[in-house]
């Protein structure tokens, strides 16, 4: 807010992001390749995340900045480690909304993944009653935005300063949401009373995550337990199913006799180093 008012506060703060990429990023990395021939090896757990998804770390390489053209250049420093090779991304298209809408079964979601829709322009159309293709960029991005702040269970007041609208305004756009998608509020309540009388959720797959808070005193204690246990089945189920795809993939990959290999997982992304020759392959995969 104070960049508005003096051009000083824009140099600073661009000071302190540079900083940041050089101490967080850069100077690790360059420190760690030059002490393994080249290469970054960082070490990843599978018990440092709550929601069950693999932490990587010293470094952390799941966390490497892409909006700004200064973070999309350290990205630039990960190359092949095959001649002539190149690197292969591979995610999943919105894996947690479509979790979301398997658990809550609610039909319009449901609909917009079972027809291939754009789920954020498919929101926004309906939340601005407007058509399709009618949807401007701002308004997905608007949608989007709510799209995701139901998952992580938002308030209103937060959702508010995401949006840069009133809290009225937010409180109304949820309303409105829940509307549109009441299979989602249905699973929001049963979920609450779920966590209430066993004190824990579950993923899919049955991994379970106690929520102690649940029955704390104090109220923001609560709210926040609240809003773990909306997500937590939702981000739980997503790390099941890309630490599934990691075993299945790697398996794939040996048996087919491939040089590539998986070297990364970030969250929904599994990033490959790509022999010359098997990108195809590497692809249908």
């Amino acid at each position: 807010r104070l960049a508005q008012e003096h051009r000083a506060v824009a140099h600073i703060l661009h000071y302190r992001k540079l900083a940041k990429l050089a101490s967080t990023y850069l100077e690790p990395f360059i420190r760690q390749a030059g002490e393994n021939g080249g290469c970054i090896r960082p070490q990843f757990s599978q018990v440092a995340a709550q929601t069950g998804r693999l932490a990587s770390f010293s470094p952390n390489l799941q966390n490497i900045p892409i909006r700004d053209e200064d973070g999309r250049a350290i990205r630039g420093g990960f190359v092949s480690m095959f001649e002539g090779g190149m690197i292969l991304s591979a995610d999943y298209s919105q894996i947690e909304l479509r979790i979301l809408a398997h658990i809550s079964r609610d039909e319009n979601l449901g609909l917009a993944f079972s027809g291939e829709r754009d789920i954020h322009r498919f929101t926004a159309a309906m939340l601005f009653d407007k058509k399709e293709d009618d949807i401007d960029f701002r308004e997905r991005d608007f949608a989007k935005r709510i799209n995701f702040a139901v998952i992580y269970g938002m308030s209103a007041f937060t959702l508010a300063r995401e949006l840069n609208v009133s809290p009225q305004a937010a409180r109304r756009f949820i309303e409105q949401y829940f509307s549109r998608y009441p299979g989602v509020k249905r699973y929001i309540d049963e979920t609450g009373e779920q966590v209430e009388k066993q004190g824990y959720v579950s993923t899919l797959y049955g991994r379970k995550r106690y929520l102690s808070d649940i029955h704390s005193g104090n109220r923001n204690l609560r709210e926040y337990a609240l809003r773990q246990a909306v997500n937590a089945p939702i981000q739980g189920t997503a790390a099941d199913i890309i630490k599934i795809s990691m075993i299945k993939v790697d398996d794939r990959l040996r048996q087919e006799n491939l040089r590539s290999r998986l070297t990364i997982q970030i969250h929904d992304e599994l990033v490959f180093d790509v022999a010359p020759g098997e990108l195809e392959a590497v692809k249908a995969v």
